[in-house]
């Protein structure tokens, strides 16, 4: 198989400020992708460039809040410009919100949860369409969570947007059933993010691994070859070289 197997390929990453989505974007690179990385933080955003450059590669940076319907509509028009289509779409954003009873939870804070997840996917999902259909085999990969399946108790805005999240990708799978696009869900195990400290204040920095463990899996599914559609996927962690 080759090294490059995203050779050329035009890869937007939304949510590559940190975390999984910085770590697929980094691969990606690696494996030959121009990625376009989609953030809030312009300079998280800045010292990925930076890594991606270091390797040999380029990538486009895009500093957006998603709760920015406008801003969202203007993205696929923007990149059609650009590069005239997308091959690959990692949408990797996530808010946790606060761990509460349901009763005591804000209600502009639910809002902004399942925004910044399942609403602003299907903005996405409305601007980039037309570009991936543009591509001879787009592949999209939607990071889900098995809590999604399996909610419990204070965790209910993130496990319900998690939940109306892999709903969207799932049927906008069985759309595209007769295109060249494919959609999955991809679900990490736990791993040392932005999100989980959030969550575990308390848990060691070292108690989870690195999300760039599962970076190497995502980007499988982001090759032209890759077959899976419309499925789950628990995501197996990269074995260690060492």
């Amino acid at each position: 198989m080759s090294e490059r197997p995203l050779e050329g390929r035009i890869v937007l990453v939304v949510g590559a400020s940190r975390g999984l989505g910085a770590a697929v974007a980094l691969e990606a690179a690696r494996r030959g992708a121009r990625p376009v990385l989609l953030g809030r933080t312009r300079g998280a955003l800045e010292e990925l460039d930076d890594r991606i450059r270091a390797l040999g590669g380029e990538a486009t940076l895009v500093r957006m809040d998603l709760s920015d319907a406008e801003s969202v509509d203007r993205l696929g028009p923007s990149l059609f410009a650009r590069f005239g289509r997308v091959d690959g779409f990692v949408f990797a954003a996530a808010e946790l919100g606060t761990l509460a009873p349901l009763a005591h939870q804000d209600p502009g804070e639910v809002a902004r949860v399942v925004g910044t997840g399942a609403l602003a996917f299907q903005r996405l999902v409305r601007t980039l369409e037309p570009l991936l259909k543009a591509s001879d085999a787009a592949r999209c990969v939607v990071v889900g969570d098995p809590i999604a399946t399996v909610p419990r108790a204070y965790w209910g805005p993130y496990a319900a947007a998690k939940a109306a999240l892999e709903a969207f990708a799932l049927g906008w799978a069985d759309e595209l059933e007769r295109s060249s696009i494919r959609v999955v869900v991809a679900e990490p195990g736990p791993m040392a993010t932005r999100l989980r400290r959030q969550a575990f204040p308390g848990e060691r920095p070292d108690a989870q691994p690195a999300p760039e463990i599962y970076a190497t899996a995502i980007c499988e599914l982001l090759a032209p070859t890759s077959t899976r559609q419309g499925e789950r996927i628990a995501l197996q962690p990269a074995r260690s070289s060492a």
